[in-house]
């Protein structure tokens, strides 16, 4: 839980082969209902699948989540209008693929250096030079709400290499953890759940008034 949300809208899941994270979209209905319904649709694909497959199956296991809220819209008209970002990793050894739609990031240490590996779908990402147009909001361009345009994800293919580090986590650590924290995070805990730790404190240190999620993988020998 964040420093101000009464109700935590994140949902999370650490499989075998498949983690994910979810986050309710604020100010929609039923934040909570849209990750925790897209969480259990896509830990259906938590199974070994051949590396060449990856990106197929992970785009099934998002195009499976999409579904599930408009089932879940169609059996609870009260729901419409409910929506949730998604970030999930799926791994094959040492190859994985990385499904991100919304703003939850994928961040990757290696060789030392820790970098975002996601895009966040924001509005101000559309328009040329940004940086320069006064009051551009940081709207969701693309999340998952059940309709069937505009949500697909982008999908990434990654090589993991032995010590290796990856965080998936939703805006309200990514939004409120400077990058040099996040990064000393990563790079010195000892063990996976001590990094998971150390980042939502870190968060809520820094006064994160947003529910906070954040899964850590540390590979191993390959």
């Amino acid at each position: 839980m964040g420093l101000v949300r009464r109700r935590n809208e994140d949902a999370s899941y650490l499989g075998d082969f498949l983690f994910a994270v979810a986050d309710g979209l604020g100010g929609h209905v039923a934040g909570d209902v849209a990750s925790s319904t897209a969480i259990e649709a896509v830990r259906q694909y938590d199974h070994a699948v051949d590396a060449d497959a990856l990106p197929v199956v992970l785009g099934q296991a998002v195009n499976a989540a999409n579904h599930a809220l408009r089932r879940r819209i169609e059996g609870e008209p009260d729901l419409a209008g409910m929506g949730t970002t998604l970030v999930a990793m799926l791994r094959a050894g040492a190859t994985v693929a990385l499904a991100n739609v919304g703003d939850s990031r994928a961040y990757l240490l290696h060789g030392g250096q820790t970098a975002q590996i996601t895009e966040d779908h924001l509005y101000k990402h559309l328009v040329a030079e940004a940086t320069k147009v006064p009051h551009l909001p940081d709207r969701l361009t693309r999340f998952l709400d059940g309709r069937q345009d505009g949500r697909a994800p982008d999908i990434t293919l990654l090589t993991l290499n032995a010590g290796d580090r990856l965080l998936l986590c939703s805006d309200g650590l990514s939004s409120y953890v400077p990058h040099d924290l996040l990064h000393a995070a990563l790079v010195t805990s000892a063990t996976a759940q001590e990094a998971v730790d150390r980042l939502i404190a870190s968060a809520l240190n820094q006064g994160g008034p947003d529910n906070i999620t954040a899964v850590v993988v540390f590979v191993g020998g390959q």
